[in-house]
């Protein structure tokens, strides 16, 4: 039979997805599993791995029980970035998987960067002095449970944990490894300088491979509870921000994506390795360059956040989600003098602080429910496009277009209101699900169908793209409503960080 898919398996933060797809990227089948996370504490969000590879399983049943899977030429992984685990010798975990949104290593992160040097952490690894960077949170093991870093044999990523369960072995892709803050991005090996500081053997860190190359063969076992064929290979894949930039076909130079997800991932592709405050730097799930990424943590994530506890939505928030966009796009640009700061999950890039939290500012007694949605969907788009000018004035380059992909792209009115503040061409993509598209480019390429993995995103990327062009009279008025808005974050963080102290004393 001929060998005519390949299935990206996407891991994410509250599903795992496997999708198969053909080689011209055309979506042909899909099973998905849910993933609990348990938030049993403030700050405190942790999974079990257990949950990854058996959702995993069932993804991969429902798509093998759709499609013959003698046709699968590769699978690969896209996973969720910063989430980890911890495992015994024999392979189980002694403690749940520490998730990305866990806030509880900020301590750590402070002092690792006062011990290693700011400058010094970014210029090796690209990443900040950030609690959501795993190396604070294993430094957090190791000072809060020094019992279970006794027992640890091996760290891995969600990518390392899933090839260990269809391979059996420990091996990543670096694309996966690298948002870990423990590996050298010039080298794309394990920095020995940053886990000597840590106090983190590297005896730990799994294996490493390059985006697109092989990994192993999905063993007996696997195949058994997964019905792929025993033998299929698999192929590394990477971060789920980097496969959405590759599956939205953003690794050119001067290409930006934007996934309007749970959280609001923007990035640039370049060839050359560059860092800086404004940005973290990524390995691009390419065949070489980087994507200098900007992050906001509360996207989608805080527009479900305001259907559900302030619009009515309950356990339905996508109810009156129509309804609040009526409303706000009868509110005028600055939303009748509401500001909103969208730090519900702290603020990643360019401020990188942890205590940041959310501020809605100029509410009146005139103030209607379409004002504070309207002054919501700005604070998303007017975090990003700050951000994104930060990165560029750091690249000293231009953004030619976004291409926007993620549930949020549902908005209109938000892809129309980041064109105005951006001042550039939104292209909305058609393929919902780009993570996963970006790794079953990696698999192609891996099968051999493609002889690069560029080859193979101009192969399958979709090419039918809804342009939203910015309008000109809006863009002169964000530029105005910017000289304020930029101006809020700088005034309020000092008492920010204050109430942050005062509530969790």
């Amino acid at each position: 039979m001929k060998q005519n898919l390949v299935v990206g398996i996407d891991s994410s933060t509250s599903a795992t997805k496997a999708i198969a797809w053909d080689r011209n990227g055309n979506f042909v089948c899909e099973g998905r599993e849910s993933i609990p996370m348990d938030n049993t504490a403030s700050g405190c969000f942790e999974q079990n791995p257990s949950d990854w590879w058996g959702s995993t399983i069932s993804a991969l049943k429902q798509v093998t029980g759709h499609v013959d899977a003698r046709r699968v030429a590769a699978v690969s992984i896209s996973n969720q970035r910063e989430t980890f685990a911890v495992f015994s010798l024999d392979g189980t975990p002694p403690r749940p998987g520490i998730v990305w949104l866990d806030e509880r290593a900020i301590n750590e992160a402070e002092q690792f960067g006062d011990l290693v040097g700011r400058d010094r952490i970014r210029g090796i690894c690209g990443k900040p002095v950030d609690a959501l960077v795993p190396i604070n949170r294993m430094i957090w093991i190791k000072n809060r449970e020094p019992e279970i870093f006794a027992k640890i044999h091996k760290y891995s990523d969600v990518h390392g944990f899933l090839c260990n369960r269809l391979c059996n072995k420990w091996i990543t892709s670096t694309a996966s490894a690298d948002p870990s803050g423990m590996l050298c991005l010039r080298q794309m090996d394990w920095s020995t300088e940053l886990l000597d500081a840590a106090g983190i053997p590297r005896s730990m860190m799994p294996d490493l491979a390059l985006p697109g190359e092989p990994i192993g063969n999905v063993t007996a076992g696997a195949a058994k509870l997964t019905g792929l064929i025993e033998g299929t290979p698999v192929i590394a894949g990477g971060g789920d921000g980097q496969c959405a930039a590759t599956g939205a076909g953003a690794i050119e130079e001067s290409l930006a994506y934007m996934n309007l997800g749970t959280a609001i991932v923007s990035g640039v592709y370049s060839s050359v390795y560059g860092h800086d405050q404004a940005f973290r730097t990524e390995t691009a799930v390419s065949d070489e360059g980087y994507i200098f990424e900007t992050v906001l943590k509360s996207g989608t994530f805080l527009i479900d956040w305001f259907a559900r506890e302030l619009a009515g939505g309950g356990e339905n928030p996508g109810a009156v989600l129509k309804t609040l966009e009526a409303e706000a796009a009868q509110s005028p640009i600055g939303a009748n003098g509401i500001a909103l700061l969208p730090f519900w999950q702290g603020s990643m890039t360019p401020h990188w602080d942890s205590k940041a939290r959310g501020v809605i500012a100029g509410i009146s007694g005139s103030s209607k429910r379409g004002d504070i949605y309207r002054a919501l969907l700005e604070g998303l788009a007017l975090d990003q496009a700050f951000a994104l000018e930060k990165a560029m004035a750091a690249m000293q380059g231009s953004i030619s277009r976004i291409i926007a992909i993620g549930g949020g792209t549902a908005s209109g009115l938000l892809l129309q209101i980041v064109a105005d503040s951006c001042n550039v061409p939104v292209c909305k993509a058609k393929v919902a699900e780009a993570s996963s598209l970006g790794a079953a480019i990696c698999a192609a390429k891996g099968a051999g169908w493609y002889g690069t993995i560029k080859e193979a995103c101009k192969s399958m990327c979709p090419s039918d793209l809804t342009i939203i062009k910015p309008i000109e009279a809006n863009v002169e008025r964000y530029l105005e409503f910017r000289k304020i808005y930029d101006d809020l974050w700088p005034e309020l963080k000092t008492w920010n960080t204050r109430l942050w102290d005062f509530a969790n004393s």
